[in-house]
């Protein structure tokens, strides 16, 4: 990713709570850049473009404030926590084209793993340094006719051109089991129960068909009883 989102910042000189909430209520967002030993920079940005930018999490963001233009950023997006689409405010830190940082990738699978066979993406996001100005997205692994019993991990991941793995190489990315049958589950299910000491109560179907059974036994013998002299 090498093209980046200009968000025209406007400098603020206003803190506090309220004046957080004076900038929000004009439909911006209130935020501080740092980094490369500068102090701190606070800024207001816009609202819908920053909320679009920051679908991607690991977007590259131009920044421009009075006519300076500074790559940046979002190491922390605070968020409403009842309206998460709402920005409350947002942390950007500084970088330059060249200079390596550390970004949270995602995971996503492709293709069909084999039948009878459950694939279980264990961790969707891995580590990985990458040059600022090109971050990847995510990576692709293929399931694509992979057996149960096969693992994944972080290590066997092919990385895009330019990144490096910073999670550990041995990191379960990709789990493939095989699928279990439903008898096999009310089994399993039955016997850790049984196990446990848990019993369930006779349900009334049960209990009726346990009554009829027993009243169809009780006829069958009377009808075998051979019949008595009478007295």
């Amino acid at each position: 990713m090498s093209d980046a989102t200009v968000l025209q910042a406007e400098a603020r000189s206003e803190f506090g709570k309220g004046a957080a909430r004076r900038i929000r209520r004009a439909g911006k967002i209130p935020a501080v850049m740092y980094g490369h030993g500068a102090a701190p920079v606070h800024v207001t940005l816009p609202g819908h473009d920053t909320l679009l930018a920051l679908k991607n999490p690991n977007a590259l963001l131009t920044i421009v404030v009075d006519g300076q233009e500074q790559y940046a950023l979002a190491r922390d997006v605070q968020r409403d926590p009842i309206r998460t689409v709402v920005i409350e405010h947002v942390d950007l830190v500084v970088v330059r084209r060249g200079e390596k940082v550390t970004v949270d990738i995602s995971v996503s699978l492709t293709g069909e793993a084999a039948s009878e066979t459950v694939v279980q993406l264990e961790n969707p996001v891995i580590s990985v340094e990458a040059e600022a100005t090109h971050i990847p997205e995510g990576v692709e692994v293929s399931v694509e006719g992979l057996a149960a019993g096969t693992q994944i991990l972080a290590k066997e991941i092919e990385l895009p051109a330019g990144s490096t793995l910073v999670s550990d190489e041995e990191l379960l990315v990709v789990n493939i089991t095989q699928q279990v049958s439903a008898e096999a589950l009310e089994a399993e299910l039955a016997e850790a129960e049984a196990e446990a000491g848990i019993e369930h109560e006779e349900s009334e179907s049960e209990a009726a068909e346990g009554e009829s059974a027993e009243g169809t036994d009780a006829a069958e013998g009377d009808e075998a009883k051979p019949e008595g002299d009478e007295a």
